[in-house]
């Protein structure tokens, strides 16, 4: 069974990451300059086979209405263990590093976390096995190719696996509106796993028990909330500067 990877950017990714690719399809009308050249190009150099056909092909194939005339058959792709992310934190020799999602279910939201934390240098993503958006094509168009990068771990219980990380002396921080802990006045330098709650529901009542702490997100405005890939990429980055 193949997944279907769309866009530009996201095959580009596949190419430079070395994953296994089946075959590129390529819109017959799509001008072969910039993107598009370098993907030729890389694919000629390994041998990936390239199709050219009819837009209408890449339309009747696509799952996100943006493919931008090309696609991509590729193995799904895998996912991790949490003993594999304690593995490449080590490996990197840095402080372990992750984000945890609650019951994220916008394949957007979940493309665009994976996109912040390729950027600022996260070592991997834990989901929920049920009732949460896996590693969708819509997740890796979203994600612009982040998906190649950034290891993601796959769990049946969250909560479980918080107590697992825990043990591995990993520092849990629950990020929700109501705490009056400001999120920047968190340390990350130290070992830490960031937790996101559901796009509506937020933490769940287990999850939030579990952290060692919770903290917010300072807002003005009138609206009460962020986006969840939103307010991902704000504690993402205030620990990238804190570990820069």
């Amino acid at each position: 069974m193949s997944d279907i990877i769309e866009g530009r950017n996201p095959v580009l990714e596949l190419l430079k990451a070395g994953r296994s690719i089946n075959k590129i399809l390529l819109a017959n009308n799509v001008q072969r300059h910039s993107v598009i050249a370098e993907i030729l190009n890389l694919a000629k150099t390994k041998g990936t086979p390239v199709e050219f056909v009819d837009e209408s092909v890449i339309r009747r194939l696509s799952f996100t209405a943006a493919s931008q005339g090309i696609l991509a058959y590729v193995a799904p792709q895998e996912y991790v263990t949490l003993d594999d992310l304690l593995a490449i934190s080590k490996k990197l020799n840095e402080a372990p590093l992750y984000c945890i999602l609650d019951g994220i279910e916008d394949p957007q939201n979940l493309g665009a976390m994976l996109r912040s934390a390729d950027a600022t240098g996260f070592h991997g993503i834990i989901v929920r096995e049920r009732r949460a958006v896996g590693l969708t094509p819509i997740v890796a168009k979203a994600s612009a190719g982040a998906i190649e990068y950034v290891p993601v771990a796959r769990v049946v219980n969250i909560s479980q696996s918080i107590e697992f990380l825990k043990k591995a002396n990993i520092w849990v921080i629950g990020i929700d509106m109501a705490s009056r802990t400001e999120f920047s006045k968190i340390d990350y330098k130290v070992p830490t796993a960031i937790v996101i709650g559901n796009e509506g529901a937020g933490l769940s009542d287990l999850v939030r028990k579990r952290c060692d702490t919770i903290a917010s997100i300072p807002m003005r405005g009138k609206i009460s909330s962020l986006n969840a890939s939103v307010a991902a990429a704000i504690v993402m980055y205030e620990a990238f500067r804190q570990r820069r």
